[in-house]
């Protein structure tokens, strides 16, 4: 069975987490990002493509505040960095996912693994990516 993937963001005007962990860095680390984008990327597995269909407008995102990608948006020059949790930790939102997805078909529960997606805008070396990186993991 295929894996889907979809990523979500906040629209610009819906963005707080975003800024909140911009200003963060900015306030705890002294490094000044041009910007921050903040992801959450999902992989289902154990569904076909119009349930994922269904579900990327109703589970994973709101499309009212979210925008959502097939492919990830990187505007050359950026950092990116991905924390997800080790196979065996409990993710309440793939766990919360699943449930739902379980909910509107009324079938096997899917799989769902989930990402937290930054991507760090602006000129950062390497010493600062990495304390950025120590910072948000």
């Amino acid at each position: 069975m295929a894996v889907f993937r979809i990523y979500v963001e906040k629209k610009p005007a819906f963005a707080v987490e975003a800024d909140s962990t911009r200003s963060d860095i900015r306030a705890s680390l002294g490094i000044h990002l041009a910007g921050l984008r903040l992801f959450n990327r999902y992989d289902v597995e154990g569904i076909d493509e119009e349930t994922f269909a269904m579900a990327s407008k109703t589970i994973f995102s709101e499309p009212a505040v979210d925008v959502t990608f097939s492919e990830l948006p990187v505007a050359e020059g950026c950092r990116v960095l991905a924390v997800e949790y080790l196979p065996g930790q409990f993710d309440q939102r793939a766990d919360s996912c699943e449930q739902c997805i379980q909910i509107m078909t009324q079938g096997e529960r899917p799989t769902v693994r989930n990402a937290r997606i930054y991507v760090l805008e602006g000129e950062l070396t390497d010493a600062e990516f990495e304390a950025v990186k120590g910072h948000l993991i």
